[in-house]
C-alpha cells in the first residue's frame, strides 16, 4: 500500500524492520495514496482527507510524509504561515525477518 501522512513514528514499524528513508525534491503526486494525515488543518492545507488512523507498515509499503518545517499551524489554519513549508520524505519498508 501507499500512504500519505503528516508524521512518522517508530510505532509504525514492525519489529526487525529497517526502513529506507529518502528526502524528496518537492511535493509528490498524491495519486494512489491513502491519507493517514492525522491533523485536520494539515489535511485541509494539503487538500486530502483527514484520517487519524493507526498505521502499521508492512513489507513493500511506502509512506510519503509531509513534514511541516517552520512555525506551528494556528488552530483553523487554511494556509501555511509565513516562513513555513513542507519537507517531503519517502519511507519504504522492504522485507524483514522480525515479528510484529
Amino acid at each position: 500500500m501507499k500512504y500519505l501522512s503528516n508524521a512518522f513514528s517508530l510505532g509504525m514499524l514492525p519489529r526487525g524492520a529497517a526502513p529506507l528513508i529518502q528526502e524528496l525534491d518537492g511535493r509528490p503526486s498524491f495519486d494512489g495514496l491513502t491519507s493517514v494525515v492525522g491533523h485536520a488543518d494539515t489535511a485541509a492545507i494539503l487538500g486530502v482527507a483527514f484520517n487519524r488512523a493507526t498505521l502499521r507498515l508492512a513489507a513493500g509499503d511506502v509512506l510519503i510524509v509531509a513534514q511541516l518545517d517552520g512555525p506551528r499551524l494556528a488552530e483553523g489554519a487554511t494556509t501555511l504561515p509565513e516562513g513555513a513549508s513542507f519537507r517531503w520524505f519517502e519511507i519504504t519498508l522492504g522485507g524483514y525477518d522480525g515479528q510484529d
